[in-house]
């Protein structure tokens, strides 16, 4: 059972891409569980750009020029957020703050923007502020689509430019 509603209902290929990146990831990330997104990924063609937050890529980074690096970072956020004390449900304040409403699909690639905006209640009083954009790449093997890369902690939204 997933916490937000796939918009995709009657597109398999999004459907599958939204399943993917939305409830699985969250759940895994909650769970600090990468054993259930493992799979989703091209091992051999990954790589991860980190936008630090800036609207100018001259900023932009290849902070995980592997999937190695990219778990090892995944794995330690996830540890710190289960460190962390909500005075809410961890996984339905993800849910509630993640957007997937735009899949551009050509042939066998795909663009996926996933847009997080919102808050999840600390136990403290104070709040988990989850505020940036990610462009994951995809690209369809064997009928599955798979994780090649991305460019996140991007600005949410963009600065509009000129």
């Amino acid at each position: 059972m997933s916490l937000s509603t796939n918009p995709f209902p009657d597109d398999a290929d999004r459907s599958a891409i939204w399943t993917m990146l939305v409830p699985r990831d969250i759940k895994a990330f909650v769970n600090a569980d990468w054993s259930m997104v493992e799979d989703d990924f091209i091992a051999g063609d990954f790589m991860g750009i980190n936008g630090n937050k800036d609207d100018n890529p001259d900023g932009w980074t290849i902070s995980f020029p592997s999937l190695t690096d990219y778990r090892d970072e995944w794995l330690r956020q996830a540890r710190e957020g289960q460190k962390v004390v909500y005075a809410e449900d961890q996984e339905a304040g993800i849910h509630r703050a993640t957007s997937l409403t735009e899949i551009e699909i050509t042939s066998e690639r795909a663009i996926a923007h996933k847009k997080f905006n919102g808050e999840i209640a600390l136990a403290d009083g104070g709040k988990d502020v989850l505020n940036w954009q990610t462009l994951y790449f995809c690209r369809k093997v064997d009928g599955q689509w798979k994780l090649t890369g991305f460019v996140g902690y991007l600005p949410y939204p963009m600065p509009k430019q000129g």
